[in-house]
């Protein structure tokens, strides 16, 4: 599983590259949204500040608009900065495909990783720095070139 990042006009979408395949483990949207509300309970209040449309679970499967055809890029999650509102949007539809084999431990983690990387957008945006907007530029460049960025870590929280 090859792992990407990138921002796409104007939004930060978290993406992961997989080979489609079936599961029985699929989760419920229920049971995705109740992860999604501990980890959204759990994060400190601070940090929600001017997330005005607050946090979504879509449905949908969202892919990137330049996904490569044998090598599928799904949006797992965005960071929207608009004149409407900031919000964002975590896809259930997506993680499903990707994660849904995994057990609930291992899902979950996911989830809240993909969460604090949008958080972090936000926080970002608020700062006026967009060091993790350039991350995902670079990671997603590596994908295009057909680099394994599994292992292409974010840069660090100073």
């Amino acid at each position: 599983m090859i792992f990407c990042a990138v921002k796409n006009k104007g939004t930060s979408e978290t993406f992961f590259t997989v080979f489609l395949y079936g599961s029985d483990n699929m989760k419920t949207y229920e049971s995705v949204e109740k992860m999604l509300d501990k980890i959204v309970d759990e994060t400190p209040a601070e940090l929600y500040k001017n997330l005005s449309g607050g946090v979504i679970l879509s449905e949908d499967i969202k892919f990137h608009p330049k996904s490569i055809p044998n090598r599928p890029l799904y949006i797992l999650g965005e960071y929207h900065n608009e004149t409407t509102g900031k919000y964002i949007v975590i896809y259930y539809g997506s993680f499903n495909v990707v994660f849904g084999h995994l057990n609930d431990t291992a899902f979950y983690e996911k989830l809240r990783h993909t969460f604090a990387h949008e958080m972090r957008h936000h926080v970002e945006s608020l700062a006026g720095v967009r060091d993790l907007e350039r991350f995902d530029e670079e990671r997603y460049g590596k994908y295009v070139m057909g680099v394994d960025i599994a292992e292409f870590h974010e840069p660090p929280i100073l």
